[in-house]
């Protein structure tokens, strides 16, 4: 059986040679560990740039922007304390590390999941209550977004802990190489924790991000405020290209979500609930890939479809200084603070000037 030869690869014993009697073949293996390769370095490559323009643009640092940041943490934890392992063990063609470095993988990769996770649905809610604030931004708003991000985290080790506790647990999965939770098994706190799971750390975030995004498309297209109209206009958008924008950042976050965490989570029941053997071990490693390449795109459709990141980072990259005579094309961040029933910004970084240019906010 499958996993006989996985746990006594993690019991410290003899290992067996790469590949001689594992699922995956030895190209297969390096298939792998070349697809983790390149997740690993885009990875935190993406991320560590956008948590460079955050640290060096404060006029980055809103609400919205600090649940941005929290995800892009999140993921940046992924690449280091997870991936690495994995990818080892790929091009090994076996788990390296033991069985309490196959339950440090499971959880670490679990949590920081689970936080990532939380906090797109958390995004989604903070933009909502923006619109239904209709106010300029204030402390109250920080502190929300503040206990937003402790709730993540919080809420995550909730689900997160208990395998290392006894409620199911972390061990080997697919063809050895990765850790999770042991989606094969069959008893029932193992299948009432991975029912939970599924209800509460997927489900319901994908739902609370179809409610909150589906709101704020209707509001838009429902705008007669006048000052969202004189606004944009003076940026030189109009309404069919702001809504095209905010559903364009809809549709690309709610795809990425399904993308990379539905067939995790459909293979996961399917292993937990369907016949024995329905999820071939190499079967698993497809949605495991799927679930890592979120550390990679989470940056890229965050960041690239935010005009705040994506202006100072073209600043930062093109080593424009403070007082550098250029300057970029105006118009905040629909999403995050430029909601339709928001005032505007009285950040003089960020607010339009009368010719229609914005000065970058002042990096430190």
């Amino acid at each position: 059986m499958i996993h006989t030869q996985q746990n006594s690869n993690l019991s410290g014993g003899q290992q067996n040679p790469p590949g001689s009697d594992s699922p995956l073949s030895r190209a297969a293996h390096i298939s792998v560990a070349v697809a983790l390769g390149f997740i690993l370095v885009l990875g935190i490559l993406g991320n560590f740039l956008l948590l460079l323009v955050f640290s060096r643009y404060p006029g980055l640092r809103t609400p919205a922007n600090l649940l941005l940041v929290n995800i892009s943490v999140s993921d940046m934890l992924v690449c280091l304390f997870g991936t690495p392992l994995s990818f080892a063990a790929s091009v090994r063609g076996r788990w390296l590390t033991g069985s309490y470095g196959c339950r440090w993988y499971g959880f670490s990769n679990a949590l920081f999941g689970v936080v990532s996770l939380v906090s797109l649905s958390l995004l989604s809610f903070e933009r909502y209550a923006m619109l239904l604030s209709g106010s300029q931004l204030n402390s109250s708003h920080y502190r929300r977004a503040r206990l937003s991000i402790a709730f993540s985290w919080l809420y995550s080790l909730a689900w997160t802990l208990p395998p290392l506790l006894g409620w199911s647990s972390y061990g080997p999965e697919g063809p050895g190489t990765i850790c999770s939770v042991q989606w094969r098994r069959r008893s029932v706190t193992a299948r009432s924790y991975i029912i939970c799971l599924f209800i509460f750390c997927l489900l319901l975030p994908l739902l609370l991000m179809f409610f909150c995004y589906g709101r704020i498309l209707l509001a838009v297209r429902g705008v007669t405020r006048q000052r969202w109209f004189v606004y944009h206009q003076a940026a030189g958008i109009n309404k069919s290209q702001a809504e095209g924008r905010i559903l364009l950042m809809v549709v690309a976050m709610v795809t990425a979500y399904l993308l990379c965490w539905i067939p995790y989570g459909v293979v996961a029941m399917v292993a937990s609930f369907g016949w024995p053997g329905a999820v071939p071990p190499a079967a698993a490693l497809i949605p495991a890939l799927l679930a890592k390449t979120s550390t990679v795109l989470n940056p890229v459709i965050c960041v690239l479809l935010n005009n705040q990141f994506s202006r100072c980072f073209l600043d930062m990259i093109s080593c424009r200084s403070e007082d550098s005579s250029a300057n970029v094309s105006s118009s905040r961040s629909i999403w995050a603070q430029n909601m339709p029933t928001e005032e505007p910004n009285t950040d003089p970084a960020l607010l339009p000037s009368t010719d229609h240019n914005v000065q970058l906010p002042v990096q430190v």
